[in-house]
């Protein structure tokens, strides 16, 4: 693969950028906070700005290896700043694969907007990276998660039975994934 960083790229309606460690309030208060976000996800609530600050810092500081693809998604029309994040969470560069997950505030589900947030990343790895494989899961108790994938284009590949773990505990994971043939 041809990695290349987290680049600002854009959609229709959407800015994905790096994010910066002054978005740290506006991640608190969107989404890192909010238990109904975080519910299947491998990490708890924020418990304040500061642990979002932390992990900023994180990320930041990641921002200078090619391999490290982590996005702020921003609405053009919503002002500067993010209601989620989307980012490459697994890379095998062996095979060429992606592993992508994926967030946003509760006050922008249903929206299409993570849709839109993630076909213009998959078309990213695809066109930029030249990624063959990019995949994701949810916990099957999260179908939403999993219509976003479809909508996407990626298709279903099976559930492994306990398989995973989130803040609901051990789980099943359903694994979709799209291939650079596929499209």
């Amino acid at each position: 693969m041809r990695h290349c960083g987290t680049q600002r790229i854009e959609s229709e309606r959407l800015i994905l950028r790096p994010f910066s460690v002054d978005d740290a309030g506006a991640m608190y208060k969107n989404w890192a906070a909010d238990p109904e976000v975080t519910k299947f996800l491998t990490w708890p609530p924020h418990e304040d700005a500061d642990a979002s600050k932390a992990v900023l810092t994180e990320w930041v500081d990641s921002y200078a290896k090619k391999d490290f693809y982590q996005w702020a998604i921003v609405l053009k029309n919503n002002g500067p700043e993010p209601i989620g994040s989307i980012s490459a969470v697994n890379i095998n560069d062996d095979i060429s694969m992606i592993h992508i997950g994926y967030c946003i505030g509760r006050a922008w589900w249903h929206q299409g907007v993570t849709s839109e947030a993630l076909k213009t990343v998959i078309d990213f790895f695809f066109e930029k990276v030249e990624a063959n494989r990019i995949e994701s899961r949810h916990d099957p108790r999260n179908p939403h998660s999993g219509m976003v994938m479809k909508k996407c284009g990626m298709k279903y590949e099976g559930t492994l039975r306990s398989s995973d773990r989130n803040n609901q505990g051990i789980c099943d994971a359903r694994w979709y994934a799209i291939l650079k043939s596929d499209r």
